[in-house]
């Protein structure tokens, strides 16, 4: 299989006019992507190989699996639609440059290595950026792309459109399900009843018309630092280089915010997240005669709660599962971001049922592989 697989990406390579191109992996995520810097006479160039996945079984009481509940995208067809949806906007999402979607393989621009986390370890980009500028024109791309609207169909190359899905409540809720299914179990050594996880169910039901604070827009979804890279040559909001959009969805403006300034993989201190918050919050008054800046931030609570619940789950999911335990060591910065965003009062309810099953002492607990 994986012969099948290197010839057809060298046949490619070959027909993009990249096959002499000498190719070196490039750290990927949590996917089952795969991508390779291309170097050679043409000049630099980023293969990413994405085969289409079919849906996993379907999860139990449920008709779908997981992926379709929570609408992930199964091909790249989604990641060509939206990243030429961003490059359209004025953003710097990837160049497409050569692309076979059917096989799942794509070459694209290559952005370049200033990535935001490293900034955030050295407080400065590359080219000596303070951080700051680097969040703002993170958060400027946000306020460009949120102005836009939501586009329920996006155009892809090959004249058929792509509709964009809903981050609907069945996909925040699935989400949420990845704490009690996962998290709660290890952290206190037994499972949850069936009536309990009914409960925390009904909480999040409640809660999700929180987050409905304006007209939906296009959320990104990993809108964090392993996704952002610095193009200080750039201007305005362009000097942010966008790299994972391919899950995007029609949802609510808090949320790529919060994937912002509560990043999973780096420390985002609370006042600098309060800053930045304020600084969206002025950008969207000054163009929105009814901006409601009360309602945004029960809804960036709320999400981010509800983020932080879905990425604990996940974590400890890609250690017991996907034998990944360096994942656990983000575990503690994303319980205190949790922390964070359950001292909003709507959240009092949520709050009230986590310590009663998962207090907070146990919350911040740290957990240590076997």
């Amino acid at each position: 299989m994986a012969e099948e697989r290197e010839k057809k990406i060298a046949a490619f390579l070959e027909k993009a006019g990249w096959g002499r191109a000498a190719r070196a992996p490039l750290a990927g995520d949590a996917s089952t992507r795969a991508y390779e810097r291309l170097s050679g006479p043409e000049g630099r160039a980023v293969l990413m190989n994405a085969p289409a996945g079919p849906d996993g079984p379907p999860l139990e009481g449920a008709r779908k699996a997981y992926s379709a509940i929570a609408h992930l995208a199964e091909d790249c067809r989604p990641f060509v639609a939206v990243g030429e949806h961003l490059r359209a906007l004025g953003l710097s999402a990837p160049r497409l440059l050569a692309h076979d979607m059917k096989a799942g393989l794509l070459l694209l621009e290559d952005l370049g290595d200033d990535l935001y986390g490293k900034a955030i370890e050295t407080g400065k980009a590359g080219d000596g950026t303070p951080l700051d500028a680097l969040y703002r024109a993170a958060i400027d791309a946000l306020l460009l792309l949120h102005q836009a609207g939501t586009p329920a169909a996006l155009p892809l190359p090959d004249g058929s459109a792509y509709e964009v899905p809903s981050y609907d409540e069945a996909a925040l809720a699935i989400e949420t399900e990845l704490l009690t299914d996962w998290y709660i179990p290890v952290k206190k050594g037994a499972a949850l009843a069936a009536e309990e996880k009914d409960i925390y169910r009904g909480l999040w039901k409640k809660l999700f018309p929180e987050t409905q604070c304006g007209a939906p827009v296009l959320v990104l979804r990993d809108y964090h630092s392993p996704n952002l890279l610095w193009l200080g040559e750039r201007e305005g909001p362009a000097r942010a280089g966008m790299l994972d959009y391919q899950d995007a969805q029609a949802g609510s403006r808090t949320y790529d915010l919060v994937s912002l300034l509560q990043d999973a993989r780096k420390d985002v201190p609370e006042a600098r997240e309060e800053e930045m918050l304020a600084y969206y919050i002025e950008k969207a008054r000054a163009g929105e005669a009814d901006f409601d800046e009360t309602a945004f931030r029960a809804a960036y609570a709320v999400l981010g709660a509800q983020r932080n619940a879905k990425i604990m789950g996940i974590f400890v999911r890609l250690w017991r599962r996907d034998g990944k335990p360096g994942y656990l060591a983000h575990l503690p910065r994303v319980s205190a971001y949790l922390e964070r965003d359950l001292r909003h009062p709507v959240l009092s309810e949520m709050k009230a049922w986590l310590d009663t099953h998962v207090p907070a002492a146990l919350r911040k607990e740290i957990l240590q592989a076997e």
